[in-house]
């Protein structure tokens, strides 16, 4: 497509240039008295063909050296652009002022290569120094930015916290229902948003003929309708929805980012995606995980052994929290309270897992 442009470009040059300069050349060779060569369409066509054989050896060259300027152009950083430019219009700016005040010389190679010349070095020069100043030109504008305009910083702040505030939840974090527990805390600020398409999959799950979505999504419902009631954040219903986008995950992430807010979620998958397209999010599991309570090696616990571990003669505990604690030994204690020395603790994506061996070292023996 490049190559065909050029070339083009090279027939359009090659008969405004026949156009212009044959006439001459037919008045010097006595061939005005030949009207069929002496008019302006001969004098395109022979332009243009002349022009364009001379594009057979030019084509390949120009269109290397343009494909080499846009890949040098497209990896240069946007602000070495910017500047460089206002630089080269500056220079030329310059030398169109100096070359007007020139044209009154009545000497001609004053008033025709003088500007010529002062156009390409002015222009070479503005360029130059736009782009190796850039930094000092930058940290000029932006330091009269910034005590010029610091009550609409503090407006832009403010409006940036207000949308933070905006809080979008998710299906998954509605039926778990521990996000009104932690709105009845006072923890989570702002405006909880809850989508329409949200409470309509929230109903479909109520109205399922699978008895356990059926009971998740009325415990959703009620959820929802004892946050509405108790003293906490407000509860926004909104019908905004996007039905381009069939699945409710992205359509939360649309919304966030639309909104400037975050999405409350529980879902892995759902966090992975907005962190994707650069939405945050707030996940009630992490927050469950960081509010645990810290276990160092070589603290004591009281524990019950509730079942076999997976490994060889282990036994496993639970905190109240739903920690698991892995006890060395401890399948000899199923169903009794012992006293353990916590010797590791192992965080996964999954959760914390605590890993014990009994106080006194000593197992009990198998019957």
């Amino acid at each position: 497509m490049l190559k065909k442009v050029v070339q083009v470009s090279f027939l359009l040059i090659g008969g405004t240039l026949g156009v212009i300069f044959l006439p001459h050349l037919f008045t010097l060779f006595s061939f005005t008295s030949t009207p069929w060569i002496d008019n302006p369409y001969v004098s395109a066509i022979l332009g243009a063909a002349i022009i364009y054989l001379l594009s057979l050896f030019l084509t390949e060259p120009i269109v290397n050296f343009i494909k080499w300027m846009e890949e040098r152009l497209l990896k240069a950083p946007i602000f070495d652009l910017l500047f460089g430019t206002i630089g080269l219009i500056v220079g030329l700016s310059v030398a169109f002022l100096v070359s007007f005040g020139l044209g009154s010389i009545q000497i001609p190679i004053i008033t025709s290569v003088l500007p010529i010349l002062l156009s390409i070095i002015l222009g070479y020069l503005g360029f130059q120094v736009g782009f190796k100043k850039r930094e000092e030109f930058f940290h000029a504008l932006q330091s009269t930015k910034n005590s010029g305009s610091k009550k609409k910083d503090v407006e832009d702040i403010n409006a940036q916290a207000k949308g933070k505030l905006y809080k979008v939840l998710d299906t998954s974090v509605i039926i778990d229902g521990r996000i009104a527990d932690i709105s009845e805390t006072g923890f989570l600020e702002g405006v909880l948003v809850v989508p329409q398409f949200v409470l309509t999959e929230l109903q479909h799950i109520a109205d399922s003929s699978d008895t356990l979505k059926r009971t998740k999504g009325r415990r959703g419902l009620d959820v929802l309708k004892r946050m509405q009631t108790d003293d906490g954040p407000n509860i926004m219903i909104t019908d905004e929805d996007f039905s381009g986008v069939p699945e409710v995950d992205m359509k939360l992430v649309h919304l966030a980012k639309s909104m400037g807010g975050l999405v409350v979620t529980n879902d892995f998958n759902l966090n992975k995606v907005a962190d994707l397209h650069g939405v945050s999010v707030l996940n009630i599991n992490d927050l469950a995980n960081a509010v645990k309570p810290v276990v160092i090696p070589g603290e004591d616990m009281y524990v019950v052994i509730v079942k076999d571990g997976k490994e060889h003669n282990q036994g496993v505990a639970y905190l109240d929290d739903g920690t698991m604690i892995v006890v060395e030994d401890g399948k000899f204690h199923i169903g009794n309270a012992i006293d353990v020395i916590v010797t590791s603790v192992l965080q996964t994506s999954a959760g914390r897992m605590i890993f014990a061996k009994l106080k006194n070292g000593k197992a009990a023996k198998a019957n």
